[in-house]
């Protein structure tokens, strides 16, 4: 007979059974308590990727012009997050379906046992979402932005959403870094404009090279999530990078270290996202500031 032996951390967060079975192969599952369950389930350092865009971007749009709205700002902050947390609730709801978050207990579905109640608070949190978003294009006046901002979206939705369900197709970082780089990145800037100035932001190369960099450090996020559920995606034919390995992006050193140090390990390789949360947030600051610090030496608007 299997023999249990139980050892809980000092934390209280996290219970470890280990069965020691007669043919000596042991196994090892990882008890978690709700209050860690829920604070996965948030993610909320994910959420920088909603911050750094319109960050960088309205940094941009002041080193370009002079431009910056504070309220804009944090209305679109606001529906940025709002649009955010409908993008993990449906994926959720869409990989419950699947079977692919079959295991995973983090899962919000998992966790309130309604995958309608999900479903319908995704949708909701998207319309109030794009209720900002719009309000904001009115005051800026400038129809680009909201037009990249609906682009961004609908690439999140192909990426998760049936019938596309394109991130099951391994393509899900070059839609992750098309939204949320050259998409988003550049709509939050042209957001600063003004309808008082006659002169529109020009879309240059400043605003394109920030974006596209934004992009690369938002795709690493994803690219590393998928490490801690290998097996899962295999197990319903998602083909993730680290599944078809037809897709490959340069991930930094520190995370490349770390993940070939606990790959076999999925409490820790889980980590390796937040490690490139840490990274993007970063880089997406100094970017921001390098920007906004350039005005001072610029005395006159950026030509196209």
């Amino acid at each position: 007979m299997a023999r249990k032996n139980l050892s809980q951390c000092s934390s209280d967060n996290v219970v470890v059974v280990v069965e020691e079975a007669d043919n000596s192969n042991n196994e090892v599952e990882e008890v978690i308590s709700q209050s860690t369950l829920i604070w996965r389930a948030i993610k909320l350092p994910i959420y920088s990727v909603a911050l750094v865009p319109l960050t960088v971007g309205s940094a941009a749009a002041y080193l370009q012009a002079g431009l910056f709205s504070l309220r804009r700002y944090f209305v679109l902050l606001s529906s940025s997050v709002l649009i955010i947390t409908w993008l993990n609730l449906s994926n959720d709801v869409h990989d419950f379906d699947t079977g692919a978050d079959k295991n995973k207990k983090e899962s919000v579905v998992n966790i309130v046992g309604s995958r309608t109640g999900t479903l319908m608070a995704a949708y909701t949190l998207l319309a109030l979402g794009f209720m900002g978003l719009t309000w904001a294009y009115v005051e800026a006046g400038d129809v680009r932005s909201i037009y990249l901002l609906t682009c961004s979206i609908m690439l999140g939705y192909i990426y998760q959403c049936p019938p596309f369900r394109l991130s099951y197709r391994g393509l899900g970082e070059p839609l992750c870094f098309a939204a949320f780089g050259p998409f988003a990145t550049t709509a939050f800037y042209l957001m600063h404009s003004s309808q008082s100035v006659i002169q529109r932001l020009p879309i240059n190369g400043t605003i394109l090279s920030a974006s596209l960099l934004v992009g690369l450090t938002t795709t690493l996020i994803l690219f590393c999530s998928h490490f801690h559920q290998v097996d899962e995606d295999e197990a319903v034919m998602k083909m993730s990078p680290l599944v078809s390995c037809a897709l490959t992006l340069p991930i930094a050193k520190l995370v490349v270290s770390y993940v070939e140090e606990n790959y076999s390990d999925k409490s820790k390789i889980f980590m390796a996202k937040y490690f490139c949360v840490r990274l993007h947030a970063m880089f997406g600051a100094a970017l921001s500031v390098g920007l906004v610090m350039a005005k001072s030496y610029i005395q006159r608007p950026i030509l196209p």
